[in-house]
């Protein structure tokens, strides 16, 4: 009788030694990212306003498409350029920098809040939509990505019977980027670090400083297949701007 209690416990032990592997890779990746994305943007985000001032083609038709009276939310909204796209509905805009956060809540009647991607401070299954552009490739694994996913889904409504649920609009830089200025295709490192250049003004006497963004290029497929794994069901997916895109709704059923 002792052998499977013994075998039993060894398993516990291992268990307990993956778990705590785990938590200090998401610790290691916590602060990677706190360096690498949250420290950098907070140091361009002026900077990085400035060239942010149109809407996307695909976010235009999908903010302009919903009914009048939906509420949404903005994930990572940077400056909050899409914020004034469709006035007859109402957006909770949140990023990770304040200090975008900051030029973004000048964009009334919507409201802006600073806030986690992992841990948005919303209740479940409340809102109509939700867009998050060019924000959850900046997760640095697998595992914070699709958690990035979830997080957005667990926040809209849920669809049943005839009634549709809420849909998220979901961006991130593709690897297949071949016809653009970068020129990355497939075969290319997808974890990269990508330089943001700040001109110095001529005449100043101050250096060009460089700052250096990590970026997970995401494949053909791929984002669809992490939506899916958060709990999601894809209802549209394309490529525009060097960029996979997706609409997406939490599954309702089991």
């Amino acid at each position: 009788m002792s052998e499977p209690r013994d075998r039993r416990l060894a398993w516990l032990g291992s268990r307990h030694d993956r778990v705590g592997v785990a938590s200090t890779m998401a610790d290691q990746a916590e602060v990677y990212e706190e360096q690498n994305v949250h420290e950098v943007y907070q140091q361009i985000a002026g900077h990085f306003s400035a060239t942010r001032y149109k809407p996307w083609p695909i976010v235009e038709q999908f903010l302009q498409g919903l009914p009048a009276g939906s509420v949404g939310l903005d994930v990572g909204c940077g400056n909050g350029k899409n914020l004034q796209v469709n006035r007859d509905v109402f957006i909770v805009a949140s990023d990770r920098s304040e200090n975008l956060a900051k030029i973004a809540v000048q964009h009334q009647p919507h409201t802006t809040v600073v806030a986690d991607i992992l841990h948005l401070p919303h209740r479940d299954a409340s809102f109509d939509f939700a867009v998050c552009i060019a924000v959850v490739h900046h997760m640095s694994t697998p595992a914070r990505r699709v958690q990035a996913i979830a997080e957005i889904l667990r926040t809209l409504k849920r669809g049943f019977a005839a009634q549709p649920g809420g849909r998220t609009l979901i961006y991130a830089w593709a690897l297949e980027q071949k016809n653009s200025r970068r020129g990355w295709d497939k075969g290319d490192s997808q974890d990269l670090m990508v330089p943001w250049v700040r001109r110095a003004k001529p005449g100043s006497g101050d250096q060009d400083q460089t700052y250096h963004r990590y970026y997970h290029l995401y494949e053909s497929g791929e984002l669809e297949r992490d939506i899916e794994q958060a709990g999601g069901v894809v209802l549209e997916s394309g490529y525009e701007k060097d960029n996979w895109w997706a609409i997406a709704t939490p599954k309702t059923g089991p």
